[in-house]
């Protein structure tokens, strides 16, 4: 069965969201991936790269009147989480499809995604994931029970009626600060459970995997590279089906800054590597074509190697040298 998918970002998180297309690619030939691009370099780019999955949807192309009227008051980053949900209802009215799964830019599959929608009771029109937190991580309170990274609507009177409701909210407070029991999009989620009707949390522990829960599992590589998950003393291993790469961010000389969270070194062997491999296998694909914006290519200067020393000063467990990983 086809499965649709929408995601949205900008140049800077352009090898990413590519990343994430051809993860998909390698797992599943059954899916479309629409792009809302952010800017006009990620519009450009990304429609001379024609990828046959995916359809590419200019910022002038989705914006709203409603968009429009608040986007001066907010950040890019606010506006941004402020579009997640009129991304959602964009590619089920515009291209009339029966549901719709957003994904965040930065995660990236390592099984067909196809599973987790495939969980979705009958009776159920709305899929979200938890972030699962490990306890010393535990951003409840701030940022949400639930995280905004894989979300399946349907395109029904249940589906549509949460998603109303979240783009209703998002206009009138989408903003980076916990405030009266909001944090931008995603703390709106807490209330749907109890709100409303049809709303499925995500059983999968193979979806959802991220830096703020992985402590809790164990890691075994199968057959043909194949990542397994195993949660505490429980027996029954599940494949990994996403990790959610959280602030991962390239430094200057050939270093990644892997993030803030305890990482162990099978996390860092069997899902960081690969990951970083991908993401310099498609700068050079790119940078081979001449095509990518100056925010995609690594500029060394005083500033840049200035911040690369305080980074691996504050966090050196977790810089890495990206091609000996």
């Amino acid at each position: 069965m086809m499965q649709h998918y929408c995601t949205a970002f900008d140049s800077a998180y352009l090898l990413k969201g590519i990343a994430l297309y051809e993860s998909m690619l390698r797992h599943t030939q059954s899916f479309h991936l629409y792009v809302i691009a952010f800017d006009s370099d990620c519009y450009r780019i990304l429609r001379l790269l024609n990828y046959s999955h995916m359809t590419v949807i200019s910022l002038s192309e989705f914006e709203s009147d409603d968009l429009l009227q608040v986007k001066e008051s907010r950040s890019a980053a606010e506006y941004f989480w402020t579009c997640t949900p009129f991304t959602i209802a964009y590619c089920l009215d515009h291209f009339a499809l029966e549901s719709c799964t957003y994904l965040d830019a930065d995660i990236y599959f390592f099984s067909d995604p196809g599973i987790l929608i495939r969980e979705i009771p009958e009776t159920s029109s709305v899929l979200i994931t938890e972030h699962r937190y490990t306890p010393c991580y535990d951003q409840t309170a701030v940022s949400g029970k639930y995280c905004v990274q894989f979300m399946t609507f349907r395109n029904n009177t249940d589906g549509r009626t949460v998603l109303r409701w979240w783009q209703d909210r998002c206009l009138e407070w989408c903003y980076a600060r916990s405030e009266d029991g909001k944090f931008g999009d995603q703390k709106y989620l807490d209330h749907w459970p109890d709100l409303f009707k049809g709303v499925h949390e995500l059983r999968h522990i193979g979806g959802g995997v991220a830096p703020w829960n992985v402590q809790q599992y164990r890691f075994i590589m199968g057959e043909k590279k194949t990542v397994f998950i195993q949660e505490g003393s429980q027996d029954m291993l599940s494949p990994l089906v996403f990790y959610h790469f959280h602030r991962l961010r390239f430094l200057s000389r050939g270093f990644a800054d892997l993030g803030s969270y305890r990482l162990s070194s099978r996390v860092k062997l069997f899902i960081y590597q690969p990951y970083l491999r991908h993401l310099e296998e498609i700068r050079a694909r790119v940078l081979e074509k001449d095509l990518l914006p100056s925010a995609g290519k690594q500029k060394f200067s005083p500033a840049a190697y200035w911040q690369f020393f305080r980074t691996l000063l504050r966090n050196f467990r977790n810089i890495v040298p990206v091609r000996t990983l």
